[in-house]
């Protein structure tokens, strides 16, 4: 008789995308919250002009 054992481990590289994302996030979160309202919406309106997006 045969006995098979299934392990269930988590690899470093799973778990590298995740923390990747939640730096990034926080990175956006921090940088949108120290700008200038004023910035934010120039940049907004040059990304809408640069994609063809109509925005007036």
């Amino acid at each position: 008789m045969t006995t098979k054992t299934l392990t269930s481990t988590t690899s470093v590289s799973s778990i590298i995308p995740a923390l990747f994302a939640m730096v990034l996030g926080l990175g956006i979160i921090t940088v949108t919250g120290h700008v200038q309202a004023s910035t934010l919406h120039d940049a907004a309106h040059d990304v809408r002009h640069a994609t063809g997006f109509p925005c007036h």
